[in-house]
């Protein structure tokens, strides 16, 4: 029971990284109905910038949030550069473009650092505490808490202030929020530099547990898709509980499902997507849409 219990903690541990990943997503898809499949290499592109950072002596703390800033401008400036002169092309091919957006985001990572993995440091300790007989240690702690304070500093964002409420009327009802002066364009801009931030949190968390090179994420994201179905793609709520779902999932599936570990836990997350579409399309926390004929 104490090793069931130990795995748990660390799904949750990992299904925090995962929420935060696939709470980016959400933030995308809730602006321009569009999942970005970008979002994985644009998480990996930001490690790296924290890594330089911290190699040239900045401390990982001051490290961290010099990173969220240079994330949310460089979702800004895609947002501007390659997004908006196309927001209105058809679904299929913004898709097309963020596919190519997440190729071109890895090669430029492998032409500038390349491809040789690196280890990336992390703040907290590898040691254990014994928490009610169950050793759980100092780096699972600390990423629940870092994954926790991000969402929840979201979630104020986003339902307590003018700006988070300003945001998700101009992806909603954004003809309405024209008519009212607000500059919808801009906010989805906002949006996606904000998704950009969260994401970077999901590749600074899981680069000491992986090692950093351009193709990390190319796991996690399938992961942090599987979490955003399973929640409900336009529910932020609903992303990281999937998340937290999908991390205890593989944890538990790797232990205790024979042949079921390493690379095998990949389809895992697939196997969760593949189910929530055919069982509850619209996930856990989503609503279905109805249509008046």
């Amino acid at each position: 029971m104490q090793e069931f219990f130990q795995q748990v903690v660390s799904g949750v541990a990992i299904g925090g990284i995962f929420a935060s990943l696939a709470l980016a997503l959400v933030l995308i898809y809730n602006a321009m109905g569009l999942v970005n499949f970008a979002q994985g290499e644009m998480a990996m592109l930001a490690t790296f910038v924290a890594l330089t950072l911290i190699n040239r002596g900045v401390s990982y703390w001051l490290a961290l949030p010099l990173t969220l800033l240079i994330a949310f401008a460089g979702g800004v400036a895609i947002q501007r550069v390659v997004i908006r002169p196309v927001e209105r092309a058809p679904l299929l091919a913004l898709v097309i473009i963020t596919l190519g957006l997440a190729t071109l985001l890895n090669g430029l990572a492998g032409f500038i650092f390349g491809y040789v993995p690196r280890s990336f440091p992390s703040p907290f300790s590898a040691d254990t505490v014994d928490v009610v007989g169950v050793f759980i240690s100092y780096r699972d702690l600390g990423v629940i808490a870092v994954s926790g304070l991000v969402l929840l500093a979201i979630y104020f964002l986003l339902q307590r202030t003018t700006l988070g409420l300003t945001m998700r009327a101009a992806a909603h009802h954004p003809e309405a929020s024209r008519l009212l002066g607000v500059r919808v364009s801009w906010m989805l801009a906002l949006g996606w530099g904000l998704a950009s931030a969260v994401g970077a949190v999901s590749g600074v968390m899981v680069a000491p547990i992986l090692l950093l090179e351009p193709n990390m994420m190319q796991s996690i994201i399938i992961y942090a898709f599987a979490a955003a179905v399973l929640g409900g793609i336009e529910s932020p709520l609903g992303a990281v509980v999937g998340g937290l779902i999908v991390g205890v999932t593989i944890n538990l599936a790797g232990a205790y499902v024979p042949g079921v570990g390493g690379d095998l836990q990949l389809a895992v997350g697939l196997a969760i997507i593949i189910a929530v579409l055919v069982l509850r399309p619209n996930g856990l926390f989503g609503r279905a849409a109805v249509r008046r004929v």
